[in-house]
């Protein structure tokens, strides 16, 4: 099992960077490694989302569950995929008027072992750079 975790403090608030987070449609325009991402299915406060990833030779589609707490948390469950288990949870927390700690955790496992040799450094790659990519989406979407 592999795990990542990151934090960031960040000059905006804890509903700026949700509906960033939350607007996975956006996601192909400023994540390199996404070639497509799409809401499959919203249904009170969980959402089915696939995303495409094409990084380093691997392309493979993924899909979760997302269950939001609104400007505080979105939990994600694997639904299908290469994975055995993906899951993870972005985290939201005020600091203050104009200010946040965001918070990134995953956990994950390749079905095979070859899939696990070969792809986590990938996937590991595309987790570390994550939470830099959305931080760095928030400077240009709210300046």
């Amino acid at each position: 099992m592999h795990r990542i975790s990151k934090s960031a403090i960040v000059p905006y608030t804890p509903q700026q960077m949700f509906e960033l987070v939350n607007n996975i449609d956006d996601y192909s325009q400023f994540l390199n490694w996404c070639d497509s991402s799409s809401i499959l299915n919203e249904s009170g406060n969980q959402i089915t989302a696939s995303v495409q990833i094409n990084k380093s030779g691997f392309k493979q589609a993924f899909t979760t569950i997302n269950t939001l707490t609104p400007y505080q948390s979105i939990k994600m469950n694997l639904l299908d995929g290469p994975f055995e288990k993906l899951s993870g949870e972005w985290r939201f927390e005020s600091l203050g008027e104009n200010a946040a700690k965001v918070y990134l955790e995953l956990e994950f496992s390749f079905k095979s072992m070859l899939l696990d040799m070969t792809i986590s450094p990938v996937f590991k790659s595309i987790a570390n750079s994550q939470l830099d990519a959305f931080v760095d989406r928030a400077k240009n979407v709210y300046g």
